[in-house]
C-alpha cells in the first residue's frame, strides 16, 4: 500500500503537468504547414524518360535540317539544270538563224553547178576613187549591160583608160566604164563590179556598161574587138543571170547614138545579140 504523498510533491506534480501542457501548446503554434506546389512534368519523370525524350527532339531536329538541305540542293541542281537547257537552246537557236542568214544571202542560179562559160582574159587596172570618174558609190543589183562606143577612132584601151583616170585633175567632165574593149580584143576593167561608173546617168545604179574601141570612122567594131564584146556578154549574162534583153545599147536609155554603127545598123545589132546566145550554146 503506497503511502500517502505529501503536499510539496502533489504541487511539484502539478507544475510539471501545466509546464508540459505549454510547452505543447507552444510547440504546436510554431508549426508552419507546407502546402504541396506544381511541379514540371518531367519532375515527376524519372531520369531515363528525360534522357529519351531529349534525344527524340534531337532526332527530330536533324530530321528537319538534312531535309532542308536536300531540297535547297535539288533546288540548286533544277534551277542549274534549267539556265544549262535554256543555254543549249540559246545557241542551237542562233546557228539556226546563222545558217538560215547563209542561206538567204546565197546567190540564187538557175540549175548551173559549174559555170559554162569561162571569163575571159581581164586587165584588172582600176581607176583611183574621185569625183569625176570612180565615186565608189555602192552597187546593188544589176539588171542590165550597156554597149557604148568610145567617140574617138583609133584610140586604144589604156588611152581611154588614161582619159578617165585624167578627169579627176582635168575636171573635164564626169565619165568612166566597168569595161573597155581595144580594138586588138584587149579588155581592161576600170571599175569593180559592186561599184557604180559614170555611164548612163539614169541607170548607173543598175547596170554595168562596156566602151568599145573602134578604127573606122562608121564606128564598126574590129573583128577583135567583137569577138571579145561577145565573150564578155556572155560571161556577164551569165554571172547575173540576164537575157539578151538586158543587153543593151546606150542609145536604149536616152536617145543618143552610141554605138553609133550599132544605132544605125539595126541588122547589126541583132546579129550580135544571136551572136551571143550562139556562143553560149557553144560552151
Amino acid at each position: 500500500m503506497n503511502a500517502p504523498r505529501s503536499k510539496t510533491a502533489n504541487r511539484a506534480g502539478r507544475n510539471r503537468s501545466r509546464s508540459s501542457q505549454t510547452t505543447n501548446r507552444t510547440s504546436t503554434k510554431n508549426i508552419h504547414v507546407i502546402e504541396p506546389t506544381a511541379r514540371p512534368k518531367h519532375y515527376y519523370q524519372s531520369p531515363d524518360m528525360t534522357l529519351i525524350a531529349e534525344r527524340r527532339l534531337a532526332r527530330r531536329r536533324r530530321a528537319y535540317f538534312y531535309r532542308a538541305l536536300a531540297f535547297v540542293m535539288l533546288a540548286s541542281i533544277f534551277v542549274l539544270m534549267v539556265s544549262v537547257v535554256g543555254f543549249i537552246f540559246k545557241f542551237m537557236g542562233k546557228e539556226q538563224v546563222k545558217e538560215a542568214s547563209t542561206v538567204k544571202s546565197m546567190p540564187i542560179i538557175k540549175d548551173v553547178e559549174e559555170p559554162k562559160i569561162a571569163k575571159p582574159d581581164i586587165t584588172v587596172d582600176l581607176l583611183e576613187v574621185n569625183d569625176y570618174s570612180r565615186p565608189a558609190t555602192e552597187l546593188n543589183e544589176i539588171k542590165s549591160i550597156f554597149v557604148h562606143y568610145t567617140a574617138n577612132p583609133g584610140t586604144s584601151a589604156k588611152q581611154n583608160r588614161s582619159y578617165f583616170s585624167n578627169l579627176s585633175e582635168t575636171h573635164e567632165r564626169s565619165a568612166s566604164a566597168h569595161f573597155i574593149v581595144g580594138y586588138e580584143g584587149e579588155i581592161i576593167q576600170c571599175i569593180p563590179m559592186d561599184e557604180q561608173a559614170y555611164a548612163v546617168m539614169t541607170r548607173n545604179e543598175d547596170s554595168i556598161s562596156i566602151e568599145c574601141c573602134y578604127l573606122d570612122k562608121d564606128g564598126q567594131f574590129t573583128q577583135e574587138t567583137y569577138d571579145s564584146l561577145i565573150h564578155l556578154l556572155a560571161w556577164l549574162k551569165q554571172e547575173y543571170n540576164l537575157e539578151n534583153e538586158d543587153i543593151l545599147r546606150y542609145y536604149d536609155c536616152g536617145g543618143k547614138l552610141c554605138p553609133i554603127y550599132y544605132v544605125e545598123n539595126e541588122d547589126a545589132w541583132d546579129k550580135l545579140l544571136r551572136d551571143v546566145s550562139r556562143f553560149e550554146e557553144e560552151q
